[in-house]
């Protein structure tokens, strides 16, 4: 199963307003890169295909293709100031041989 935090969810519905998205779902892909690390996108899109896999958090609706889903078993989906002024998405994934666990 996928996580949300609040910022993350509270950053999506901002930016589906600013696009004037509605509740068009959030697209999460993973690809798995030559040298084992996992490369993440993520955009809006209406499109259903096959295998898809649906997901709500407060209203928000979360789509991951069949493909990607294992990689995402587990992950959890932030949105967190990674500098002062600059907040990214970013991906906690423990399936990922790049994580590192954040530190409590």
């Amino acid at each position: 199963m996928i996580s949300v935090t609040t910022p993350a969810l509270e950053q999506i519905k901002l930016s589906a307003t600013q696009g004037e998205m509605g509740s068009t779902p959030l697209r999460i892909a993973i690809k798995e890169q030559d040298d084992g690390s996992f490369h993440y996108a993520m955009g809006f899109d209406e499109q259903r295909l096959p295998g898809d896999n649906f997901f709500n958090f407060d209203g928000v609706d979360l789509v991951v293709a069949e493909a990607s889903k294992d990689l995402a078993e587990g992950m959890t989906i932030d949105f967190v100031e990674l500098e002062p002024g600059k907040s990214e998405f970013i991906f906690l994934n423990p399936n990922d041989p790049t994580y590192i666990a954040p530190r409590q």
